[in-house]
């Protein structure tokens, strides 16, 4: 009964040491295989962003500054000598606006004043015009001194372009209107001139700063890592990691 009841329990030991083993072997099987099958479809993810910082475009520092100067230094990163462009170009454009203004308000004072104190009618008349009738006291004086320098095509007519002071002291009052409204508009070239020359400093500099940015610009550096499982009959199963660098 001993001997019956021991080879009972020896053969059940042996049958489930050959399920056991079996069990051991078929799951490693399947582990091997979705290793395979992950290796084969695993995707490789960046643990860094790869964006780099973007280069600067010299044309748009140009077009910026000639839009505004000082715009093209902000652009390029360097807005602490572009603010002085900004400020210089505002300055610039209330200048413009003041002689302008008061050139204008000039014109109008002279053209008023010749008018009422020598009888010229406005309507009609060059800007040559009003500068002679401020250096002769009536039309006859003008066409007599272009009579005797034989210049007869300058000669005005005397009934449209009438004029008469009555006497030098009116006549230089009115040279004194007319030569401040003509020295503001001279000004005013100066003026705009010098908005167009700021302009072109500006965009000198900013590509300037441009170039500088884009020499001394850093490069990120990212890494990708990949990660796999390597199965070779020859060999035991290795876990793989690679690292790439990317500038």
């Amino acid at each position: 009964m001993k001997k019956f009841f021991f080879f009972s329990i020896l053969f059940t030991s042996v049958i489930l040491s050959q399920n056991s083993t079996e069990s051991i072997l078929s799951l490693k099987s399947q582990i091997n295989s979705q290793s395979s099958q992950s290796s084969l479809n695993y995707q490789p993810s960046a643990l860094q962003d790869q964006s780099q910082p973007s280069r600067k475009n010299p044309g748009l520092a140009i077009l910026y500054s000639l839009l505004l100067p000082g715009m093209g230094e902000l652009y390029a990163g360097g807005y602490d000598t572009g603010v002085y462009f900004t400020v210089a170009d505002g300055l610039l454009w209330g200048t413009l606006a003041g002689f302008s203004i008061y050139g204008n308000w000039q014109e109008k004072n002279y053209k008023s004043f010749a008018e009422t104190n020598a009888g010229v009618i406005l309507s009609g008349k060059e800007s040559e015009f009003f500068a002679n009738i401020g250096s002769y006291l009536s039309v006859e004086d003008y066409n007599k001194v272009q009579e005797l320098n034989r210049e007869f095509a300058k000669a005005y007519d005397t009934q449209k372009f009438y004029w008469k002071w009555e006497n030098n002291e009116k006549r230089r009052e009115y040279r004194e209107m007319w030569s401040s409204s003509e020295s503001a508009f001279n000004n005013l070239r100066f003026a705009a001139g010098a908005l167009i020359l700021n302009r072109l400093i500006s965009a000198i500099n900013a590509v300037r700063l441009v170039s500088a940015y884009n020499k001394n610009l850093q490069q990120e550096l990212s890494w990708n890592v990949y990660f796999s499982l390597m199965n070779k009959p020859d060999l035991p199963q290795s876990f793989q990691i690679n690292f790439i660098k990317s500038m």
